[in-house]
């Protein structure tokens, strides 16, 4: 019998603005939609700087990876969605202080625009529990 496949929602992470999954469990592993700076209360981008967007992007990631039974402990790869490369620095400290020691594979792309006009969007894969 193959693997079921099965969906993942949180309420503590924004709903999914498009005919798509929060998240998707398989074979072992989550496969994490990119999440964007949404409120989850309230849908709305939250305001202010990178570093209150990024940081919002991985409690969204991080809420998601909880409902799923995982966390960023046992993510494998990131991808980062960056509008303007000169946030790259500001949202590696806010990264490195979500993951602590732990250093997924990823990697950092430039966009030209985002959904919502968000500066920054994260998407992963990590390891599913048992």
């Amino acid at each position: 019998m193959a693997d079921p496949i099965r969906s993942v929602h949180s309420d503590a992470a924004p709903a999914a603005i498009g005919p798509y999954s929060q998240a998707i469990v398989h074979a072992g592993l989550v496969y994490c939609s990119g999440q964007i700076p949404l409120d989850p209360a309230t849908g709305a981008l939250v305001g202010g700087d990178i570093d209150a967007q990024a940081d919002r992007v991985l409690r969204n990631l991080t809420a998601v990876l909880r409902a799923a039974g995982s966390d960023l402990s046992r993510v494998l790869r990131t991808t980062i969605f960056l509008a303007d490369m000169a946030d790259f620095a500001a949202v590696n400290q806010v990264y490195a202080r979500h993951f602590g020691d732990h250093r997924p594979a990823r990697a950092t792309v430039a966009v030209r625009e985002l959904p919502k006009s968000a500066r920054v969007e994260i998407d992963c894969i990590a390891v599913a529990p048992a």
